[in-house]
């Protein structure tokens, strides 16, 4: 679910960034491996329904989990489930087409906008995250829609799908901003839609099926283990497609027990990404997360998912309120976070 594609910055790495970058790859080697199973954890789940009545409620609700756990899942949130079987059917013939096709609308270097293959890598694996995906940034989008003819009202349902998801975040971070003793409206400023440096990405994902008879190599993922780089992830999936897993908070790596998240069409999982943590002073919990590949026993047909990534505008400053941390820009902060994952990966090819 991480919302970075690691050929995404040529940017040099300072030697601040480059310490940060040999953290985050020791950090990224203690989650690479298949750990636990704990199917016994609860996932928080919160109801929406009449959210501006229930605001109080719900807004408790929602920092208890994000400051426990950093994950839960939302029911009755306003979407209605057919305009997710929509974008989802349109996701579905997006990727049957051919990939020259595809290739036609190509990822922007740096932007988070357009189609890749199988161009990730995570610092916990060192292998590619088994998966395209094609990539919704606004301010990013010429040339990268298909037309009537490829994919018809694709682009027309794939914005409004965006924008909703987008109004969704920011009702679960108005929240969130209130007790962190900001205006209501803090992250919607922060995340404006008709800004120029809006950068909060929906991501279609297309995970690639596992042959009939093969057997998933040691080390393979659909995606491996990560936190997300932004504040808040929302994640649509479908009933009967999983393979999901999340590991609850930083600090529950000693155990690293990893929880499978039961997909369904009308629940959206939704986890704290690393800029939220930074931003409430570390009270709200970025969590790992991960996409296994199917058991034996399991469907080995491909896997779709979307996902909105809440990143704040470019030129929005963050800082909790406390100031734990210096003020940082979202340009740089993202482009930090970039060039750690950048020099984790060039390492972990250097030592092969």
């Amino acid at each position: 679910m991480n919302n970075v594609i690691n050929n995404s910055t040529s940017n040099t790495i300072t030697t601040t960034d480059s310490r940060y970058g040999l953290q985050e790859l020791n950090f990224e080697r203690t989650i690479g491996g298949m750990g636990l199973e704990n199917n016994e954890r609860t996932i928080p789940l919160i109801d929406l329904t009449d959210f501006e009545i229930r605001r109080a409620e719900i807004r408790e609700q929602l920092w208890l989990a994000a400051t426990d756990t950093g994950f839960f899942q939302l029911i009755n949130h306003g979407i209605d489930v057919e305009k997710v079987r929509e974008a989802f059917a349109l996701s579905e013939q997006f990727f049957a087409l051919s990939a020259e096709d595809k290739a036609r609308f190509p990822l922007k270097d740096g932007l988070n906008a357009g189609w890749e293959f199988m161009a990730q890598v995570r610092p916990s694996t060192g292998t590619a995250d088994q998966k395209e995906s094609y990539q919704v940034t606004l301010p990013h989008m010429d040339n990268l829609w298909p037309d009537q003819t490829l994919v018809p009202e694709f682009q027309r349902v794939i914005l409004d799908f965006e924008q909703r998801s987008w109004q969704l975040g920011m009702q679960v971070l108005s929240c969130f901003a209130e007790k962190l003793g900001f205006a209501q409206d803090f992250f919607t400023q922060a995340h404006r839609r008709d800004s120029a440096e809006y950068q909060s990405t929906l991501r279609l994902l297309h995970y690639l099926p596992l042959a009939e008879g093969a057997v998933a190599e040691a080390g393979i993922w659909r995606a491996g283990a990560h936190t997300d780089f932004d504040c808040l992830t929302m994640v649509f999936q479908k009933t009967g497609q999983g393979g999901l897993q999340v590991c609850p908070g930083k600090e529950a790596l000693q155990n690293q027990e990893w929880t499978s998240v039961i997909p369904q069409d009308d629940i959206i999982t939704c986890n704290i990404g690393d800029m939220l943590m930074r931003w409430s002073d570390d009270k709200l919990k970025s969590t790992l997360h991960r996409v296994r590949m199917p058991k034996p026993d399991e469907a080995r047909g491909p896997r779709y998912s979307m996902a909105f990534f809440c990143q704040a505008n470019k030129d929005v400053m963050i800082q909790g309120p406390e100031k734990k941390y210096e003020a940082i820009s979202a340009r740089d902060y993202l482009l930090q976070r970039i060039n750690a994952n950048f020099a984790a990966v060039q390492a972990a090819e250097a030592q092969k």
